[in-house]
């Protein structure tokens, strides 16, 4: 089990797999375990709050609190694995067709609110039902898709991501494909209030003053009445959408609901939500990496905001190191990772650019989990000056 400790609950025998908060810029060379107590002191005297390591590699047993299961969820039929053989790279444009499908729709909707006219849900429910059936083939492809964004489309893009993100994680949870099918098309439909909200307050570059983010705060609402108006549509569709910006603590809105009040998909979209907004670029900010993405689902969590045991079920249906994300090498190559295996740490990788001499190279497939190199750490294409659109079409075009 990967988790995030503290810097003091570090113990001889933990194995380090990242570190996640620190006062300053130390990056940890390679994940491993701790052998000695200059390891920790090390640690310490560079900043290192805390770190995630992985239990199951712990050489001395520490003893966990036990956890009960999660509500209305079958523990058991969690699933990782794809259920397509076919490597990453060759799926990758079909994803991106169904992707670009849904951003059209997402425009087309919003066009239908702008005109006044009457939302058809069937267009839109297949679009969605599509998604839904990719991600329970191969959630791989369309995760992987969701790095590949544009900056000034962040309001198509966000809902159709955060969409998907949900039937990902409907499908970790072995929620049943046709509740899938209804919490996907309510995300899909969960942010369409937004096109009532001002663009000089929905696109501030800076912080919103307290009157502007009343403002935007409406948008739930709006989208509450958008959706109700369409003739059809599910319950269930409007109750995750009304329910996105709802905190278990009562500090959300715009009904202020807490704890037994928010359903278990509720609970879902906003985690959904919250993690693709923190990752997502926009024309004026970088999105965070999923690493710090992730440590903010944790301190939200932490303080009664989310919950616990989804954030972490969450956290474990992306994986340690998401598919699509990119990672450094200890080869000093960059590659993208394409799916996982039995070790969280060591996923599949494709390797496609050589850091000291900054050119692309031959993909090459690698297999951490049985090879000899390993993650330095997780990186972002423009800390390269890359684009993540080019990096996934070179490794299309190579096959």
């Amino acid at each position: 089990m990967i988790k995030e400790i503290a810097i003091d609950e570090l113990h001889l025998g933990h194995y380090v797999v990242d570190i996640v908060q620190q006062q300053g810029n130390y990056q940890l060379k390679s994940a491993g375990h701790v052998k000695s107590d200059k390891i920790i002191d090390n640690f310490i005297s560079h900043g290192v709050n805390s770190l995630l390591i992985d239990t199951a590699k712990t050489l001395e047993p520490i003893n966990e609190t036990s956890e009960e299961p999660l509500p209305s969820v079958n523990k058991g039929h969690f699933s990782n694995s794809s259920t397509s053989s076919e490597p990453l790279s060759l799926e990758l444009a079909q994803a991106k067709k169904i992707f670009a499908q849904a951003k059209l729709m997402q425009s087309h909707v919003l066009q239908n609110i702008v005109t006044d006219t009457v939302i058809d849900l069937e267009p839109v429910k297949e679009v969605t039902d599509h998604t839904v059936e990719s991600v329970f083939q191969n959630p791989d492809a369309l995760a992987c898709v969701l790095n590949i964004r544009i900056k000034d489309q962040y309001l198509l893009e966000h809902s159709v991501s955060v969409s998907v993100l949900i039937a990902i994680f409907a499908r970790h949870l072995a929620i049943e494909k046709r509740i899938a099918k209804d919490i996907s098309l309510g995300a899909f439909l969960h942010d369409v209030g937004k096109i009532k909200i001002p663009d000089e307050i929905l696109n501030k570059p800076y912080k919103l003053t307290e009157d502007e983010f009343e403002i935007m705060k409406t948008h739930v609402g709006h989208s509450v009445d958008i959706i109700r108006q369409i003739p059809n549509i599910s319950e269930l569709a409007l109750e995750v959408a009304a329910m996105h910006h709802e905190k278990l603590d009562g500090s959300g809105y715009p009904y202020q609901l807490a704890h037994d009040e928010i359903s278990l998909y509720g609970r879902m979209i906003t985690i959904c939500d919250i993690f693709d907004a923190l990752t997502a670029d926009r024309v004026y900010k970088k999105g965070y990496s999923h690493v710090k993405a992730f440590n903010v689902l944790r301190k939200l969590a932490s303080q009664g905001a989310l919950d616990a045991r989804l954030v972490d079920e969450f956290i474990r249906c992306m994986g340690v190191y998401p598919v699509g994300s990119l990672v450094e090498l200890s080869s000093h190559r960059l590659a993208i990772v394409e799916g996982r295996t039995k070790d969280p740490i060591r996923p599949k990788v494709r390797s496609f650019y050589n850091i000291d001499y900054r050119h692309y190279t031959m993909a090459e497939d690698i297999d951490l989990s049985s090879a000899k190199e390993n993650i330095v750490k997780s990186v972002r294409a423009d800390d390269y000056n890359l684009e993540m659109n080019k990096i996934v079409e070179f490794l299309m075009l190579q096959g």
